[in-house]
This record gives C-alpha cells, structure tokens and sequence, in this order.
C-alpha cells in the first residue's frame, strides 16, 4: 500500500487532507509490518496510527483496550466514519460473540477491540490463530509496565502474543511514557528491533494555570463559567470531596455529575454516558475517571488538588483539547493535598512507597515552580525545550509577576524558619511572618520573635506560596512526616546575599494576557452559528444514543461557522468530514447553516483562511462560597437571617453576606421576608436622588435608618429587575 494510498483512506474515512506529526511514519511501520511503539500525547491522533493502517491490509487487526468505555467509544467512532470495526468484551451475550467471530471468519472486520484478558485465554488464541490477523495494536501501552503510573498486572499476559505469533508485528501506543516506562515496555512485550516514535509532548492549545487553592469553588466557577455551557472534567483527590463539589454545583445551577469508585457501576456508567452525549456539561471525578474517555472537546481540565504525579497530571490535563482547539488546564492546590496523598499511600510497600513519594515531590516542585509550566511538563519526559516562552501557561503569560525584593523577602523567610528552630511547617512559619495572633503562637512565645511580623503588610496566601516557591528552588526543604521546614546550604547562601531567588505573585492586571491561540482559533468564527451547529450535533447524538463528538468534532464545527458551506459538496471541503458522515449527517447540518444564514444575511462559502473579529470565550462571574451555598435551601425556605445564622453557627453578618450571594445567584426580586417594604421604598428613593455607584452616599441620605446590609440586599434585588451593576 502506498502512502498516497493512506492519504486516500484519511480523507474518505476521517477526512482529514494532512498527518499530525509522526502519524505518517508511525502508519509506515505497521504497513511494513515492523514491531513499533509510539508515544504520542494525548491528543496527537496515535489511534489513527493503528486505525488509518487497518484498512490498507488485508485481514483483521486486534487492538487491545484496557477498559470498555474506551472500546465502545473507539467502535462507536469508527463505524460513524464507515470503518468495520467491533469489540468483544463482558457486556456482550452469546450471540453478539459469534456474530462478530463470523465477521472475522468472513474477512469482513478489519478492526477488532478486546481487553487483554480476554486476548490471551487459549480459546481466543486458538481462534486467532486461525484467522488472518494483520496486526496487535496494544492500546495504552504503559499499563504493562511496573514503573508506570497506572500498572495493570493483566497486561503481562501479553507477551505471549510474539511467541503465538511470531511472524505478526505488535504496536505499542501510549500517550505518558518516561524513558524508563519506554525501556520496560519493549522488553515485557518482547518487541523485536521496534521502531521507537516518541511525539512532541508540547500542547500548545492547552493553557496551565497553577495556583494556591485560597476560594475553590469561586475559582473554579470562574473556569466554568468562561466555557459556560461547554464540556469539562474536575478532578478532586477523594471520593467526599467529588459529592461535596459536585452538590455546591448543581447548587448554583451548573450542570454537573459525580463519579467515583464509591458509586455503583450503574451510576457511573448513567453519569459517563450524560456527560458523553451532552446532557450533562462537568463531571466531577476522581482519578477513576478518564483512560475510558475518548472525548474530544473537553473544554477545561481543572484539580481541585494537587495529582499524585506529573504523569497522571499530564494524563489527566491532557483529556482537554484533543480537538487541537483551545483548552484550559487549571491546579488549584494546597500544601495539605502533599499530606492526604502520603497519607493515601502509606500502606503501599516499601520500594513503591518510596516511587510515589518522590513522584509526589516532583508534582509538588511542579506546582510551586517560578518557571513555564510547559517546559517542565516536556523536560520531564526526557525532551529538551528550546522554544523560549510558551506564551501559554500564567508564567509567560503575565498572569504572575516578578517580585522586585525577592532577596529581602526571601531572607526574612528563612531567618524565620531558623528562628523557629526548623521545627515547624510551611503554614506556621507563614503565620508568624505576617503578625497572627493565633493561641499557638502566643502560647509558644513566637509572637516575641524578631521575625513575627517582618511581613504584615503582606497577605499570607503570597508568604504561603514564597515558602513554597523557595522550596522548589532548592533553598528550603521539607522534612519527616510532618513537613518541617529546613533551610539548605544553597538557603544560607541566600541569606549572605550570594544568591537571588524568583518570587511570583498574581498580577495586579485585572485580565491576564491570553494566547495568541486562544484567538487564532475563533477568527472568523460565527458564535451564533457555532452554537446552534452544537445543539443540532446534541440532537443527533441523542437520538443515535452516541457521544455527540462522534457527530462532529468542535474544531469541525468551528470549520463550518468560519467556513459557512452552503452545499454538500463544500461542507466536504471542511477538515473533520469525511464521505459516510456527509452521508449521515450532511443534509442537515447542510439546512441549518443556510437557514441561519439566510435569516441574517450573511455569506456563504467563505475561504478557509478568511479574517474577522475574534470572540473569546465568555468571560468570568463572580461565584458564591461554598460555605454562602450552604445557606440557599434555607434562604428557599423564606428563614430570616437570625434563623438561618442560628441553624448555620454563623454570626449574623457573615449570614447577610450570604443572603446576598443568594439574591444576587438566585436572582430574587421578591426581598420582603428580609427587608420589610418601607425600607425597600426608601432605599430605592435614595438611590433616585444619588445614584448606585457608591454605598456611602445612599447610606447617609438615609442617616442611619437602613442598615448598610438590608441596603446592599435592596440593590441586588434591583440589579436582578433591571440589570443595573452592582454597588460597590
């Protein structure tokens, strides 16, 4: 089969005009039946790798999948594009079995996807031994090995498939492989002379944020709230934190759904298959969601704690953007999410208690870095970088700033921690710099150190993250089990100003920079059109009962909102539609682009590279606290502030703040059970006289007779009316 051949069958099956980097010499090695592995990330198109070859030789290729979700999907993906393609797995019954052993008997499947359990039973052996296997295609490949991060013992069965099959190559893919995990895998699969193809782990669609987890759920509505309405994974470090994220969300309205091994397999199997087709936007999960995932308009990927690795995390990030298109990657992170995982792991034996322990250090060092989050991600797996800044992470983007009196700062931080004696932790020393008057300190007499209070002019979160800061640079470390800060020979170095740490703190710009891609990928792009071609790929995918990026992807639904085809033979023209998704779904994407554009006038059939106004994502709103989200089903139930503050154990401030996020969230109009109507008319009287724009001057118009609280409970219940802004 000739290359031009392989390009025939990419365009008619997935149509696609080009490879992805390493794609074509990935394909070659199969079609020249050589044994390879292929290390591409997550995102890089490896399954085409195996897929495109399978229909340019004759026989079947066997493709091994670790979990059933990811073999339905794969399936459901290939025969939407016309490829014959099943699976075999426990879900299926007797007669499902032989009919797909009759396809293969019959030379009518080309692939076939099974777990490797089920590969290496002798029965299946047998009957592939009989059969014209052109291939093995080994489907997360890692799993094999005992120094990767998701070991999975059944896949050192496999290597039972050269001495089987000595004459059929075996393909190895993986999206996170280290040298070591590479080295492990071509030796527990017994590959012969492979061809070893290790992708660029450099995403540039991807934008990684890191930062101290200080508000979490408002910094995490913040993130949904700019793809509002699009998919998203939010990955937590324990199943009670999953329920408690997931209800504050469903709370405030969001459309979201847990998932964690603690649930039944009926509900996570109900929850997956929401958030796959659409009826659900977030899911909020545990690492046990994700390898079955084959979604690839994840819009963001946000931890609500620190991962157990950098493998995992780059796994795990990675499941956004597989479209190529624009997506955010955000850790929020705390020096506790360091304890629950040693905490976690500590039954673990020695030699991997040991490994994961040190992977946990390496993703602690990753999270509080002064360096781009890019580079260290692709450093990490064994490639140089040479590109210079990223411009898509918070450390090249400008969305941390470079502290001008590092040295200073970080010289009184460690003649704090040398005050303290080296024999307290991160959070302690944090709050002996700034002044706390916490009962520990002044019980310890630490309120009378020379440093207490160096850096009261500070906020701790900042002092917190310096500590943290200082550490990855090799100036502090942490010891024993609780996490005692140490100062190194480099730390004293610094103290006798031979050395210069970085220190980074949030920018004061009230927007950080975005990407340049970020723009790029909207140019040209009508929104509207965009987002009703979503709800009619929704449509679709429900009435098939398939995940609705097997329609289309967003990146082709994107191509059709810049690209407007008004005919069938120009939407083939789009990147994404191959000749059976033109057949299946053509007419009707087909009459929705020329019915909207019709009713606005706009033209149709515009070259690909055509220029306009650029639409970013939706900006952010302010979001409740976890706590103030408590507080709304007794708001819902028309309790008074004193109720609602005696039922919660909170002061009755706190509890009108509360009532406010609940106004203002809610949407309430009717304050009555709060502020009665003579304080509702003479505030809105006030307001007449001297505008919203200030709190005071309402406040002494009224000299004294409304509180400056039932004052801001009035004015959110007018803003929700007529759209106002809010005071401040």
């Amino acid at each position: 089969m000739q290359p031009d051949a392989v390009q025939q069958v990419l365009k008619q099956y997935w149509g696609f005009d080009a490879f992805l980097p390493l794609q074509r010499e990935a394909i070659q090695s199969v079609l020249e039946n050589r044994d390879s592995l292929v290390v591409m990330p997550t995102g890089g198109g490896k399954s085409l790798c195996y897929q495109a070859p399978a229909l340019c030789r004759e026989g079947v290729a066997v493709v091994v999948s670790p979990l059933l979700a990811l073999m339905k999907d794969q399936v459901d993906g290939l025969v939407a594009c016309g490829v014959p393609a099943a699976a075999v797995n426990s879900t299926h019954g007797s007669e499902e079995k032989r009919q797909v052993a009759r396809q293969v008997e019959s030379g009518e499947l080309r692939l076939l996807y099974m777990s490797p359990e089920r590969l290496v039973t002798p029965r299946t052996l047998d009957f592939l031994a009989n059969q014209n296997v052109s291939f093995f295609a080994i489907d997360e490949a890692h799993c094999i090995s005992a120094w990767g991060h998701d070991f999975r013992p059944e896949y050192r069965g496999l290597r039972t498939l050269r001495e089987r099959f000595p004459n059929v190559a075996v393909h190895a893919y993986t999206a996170t492989a280290t040298d070591q995990v590479r080295r492990d895998i071509v030796t527990q699969l017994g590959l012969q002379e492979p061809e070893i193809l290790v992708g660029d782990f450099h995403r540039s669609n991807l934008q990684y944020h890191v930062a101290r987890r200080e508000r979490g759920l408002g910094q995490l509505c913040e993130v949904i709230d700019r793809f509002r309405d699009q998919s998203g994974i939010v990955y937590c470090i324990t199943r009670a934190e999953v329920d408690r994220t997931t209800t504050l969300l469903r709370e405030l309205g969001y459309s979201a759904l847990p998932y964690h091994a603690g649930m039944s397999d009926d509900e996570r199997i109900r929850n997956q298959d929401a958030f796959l087709t659409e009826r659900a936007n977030t899911i909020v999960a545990t690492i046990a969601f994700g390898m079955g995932i084959d979604k690839s308009n994840v819009r963001y990927v946000v931890h609500l704690g620190m991962p157990k690795s950098l493998e995992n995390y780059q796994q795990e990030s990675g499941r956004a953007g597989r479209d190529g298109v624009e997506a955010e990657c955000r850790l929020l992170f705390s020096g506790r999410d360091l304890m629950t995982w040693k905490r976690m792991l500590g039954d673990l034996p020695e030699e991997a208690r040991d490994a994961a322990f040190s992977s946990l250090e390496k993703m602690n060092a990753y999270a509080t870095a002064v360096t781009c989050r890019h580079k260290m991600l692709v450093e990490h797996f064994g490639q140089s970088w040479t590109r210079g800044p990223c411009n898509a992470c918070d450390v090249c983007v400008g969305s941390l700033a470079v502290v001008d009196d590092a040295l200073v700062i970080g010289q009184k931080i460690l003649s704090c921690v040398l005050r303290l004696e080296q024999r307290f932790g991160a959070d302690y020393v944090s709050q002996v710099l700034v002044g706390s008057q916490d009962q520990r300190i002044l019980a310890a007499g630490h309120n009378q150190l020379s440093t207490w209070g160096l850096l009261r002019d500070l906020r701790r979160q900042d002092v917190r993250q310096w500590i943290e800061q200082l550490g990855s640079q090799g100036f502090l470390r942490k010891e024993g089990e609780y996490n005692t800060v140490e100062v190194t020979d480099e730390g004293r170095r610094l103290l006798r100003g031979e050395l210069m740490p970085t220190l980074l703190q949030p920018a004061k710009a009230s927007r950080a920079a975005t990407s340049r891609s970020v723009t790029d990928s909207w140019e040209g792009v009508d929104q509207g059109l965009f987002d009703a071609l979503r709800q009619l790929r929704r449509e679709i995918a429900l009435q098939r009962t398939v995940p609705a990026y097997i329609v289309f992807g967003d990146a082709t639904l994107r191509e059709m909102a810049r690209q407007r085809p008004s005919s069938l033979p120009a939407l083939l023209e789009v990147r994404g539609v191959g000749q059976q998704k033109l057949a299946d779904f053509g007419e009707q994407f087909i009459d929705g682009i020329v019915t909207y554009c019709s009713e606005r006038q706009l033209s149709m059939d515009v070259a690909p590279l055509q220029p306009s106004a650029a639409t970013p994502p939706r900006a952010a709103v302010a979001a409740p606290t976890a706590n103030a989200v408590q507080s709304f089903p007794l708001f819902d139930q028309r309790l008074s502030v004193d109720q609602v503050a005696e039922r919660m154990g909170r002061a009755a401030s706190t509890v009108f703040g509360y009532l406010e996020s609940y106004i203002r969230h809610r949407k309430v109009r009717d304050v009555s059970p709060w502020v009665n109507r003579a304080e509702f008319d003479l505030v809105e009287s006030a307001i007449h006289d001297v505008g919203v724009e200030r709190l005071r001057p309402i406040f002494d118009t009224l000299e004294g007779r409304v509180t400056y609280e039932q004052i801001r409970i009035v004015l959110a219940s007018i803003k929700n009316s007529t759209g106002e802004p809010a005071v401040h």
